[in-house]
């Protein structure tokens, strides 16, 4: 039996997770010409397209470290988090887009 889950988060509850935990990955599934447009602060980019439920993300990263996840409008973010956990990450943060992020987005 596959175990796989990812939590659904508001943006205000991811935001409280980055201002008070100091290891999580920040993770933009957008694509890279969206990403250059504006993206969260330390948020790196991946774009689900490149993103396979078999295998490891090519980061240094313990496969138990919150991986906090966004796109534009919410649709990619919750693919890239189903195959990030197919893949075998444990804590997963879904929350939804930058169309609707409230907080500071660097240039």
């Amino acid at each position: 039996m596959l175990d796989f889950t990812y939590k659904r988060i508001s943006q205000e509850e991811a935001k409280k997770i980055m201002d008070s935990e100091s290891k999580y990955i920040i993770l933009d599934v957008r694509r890279e010409e969206e990403f250059r447009e504006g993206h969260i602060k330390n948020a790196i980019n991946i774009p689900n397209e490149d993103i396979s439920p078999y295998e490891l993300l090519d980061l240094d990263i313990e496969m138990d470290t919150p991986i906090l996840v966004y796109c534009r409008s919410g649709h990619r973010s919750l693919t890239a988090s189903l195959k990030l956990s197919l893949a075998g990450y444990k804590d997963i943060y879904e929350f939804g887009g930058i169309l609707t992020w409230p907080y500071e987005i660097v240039k």
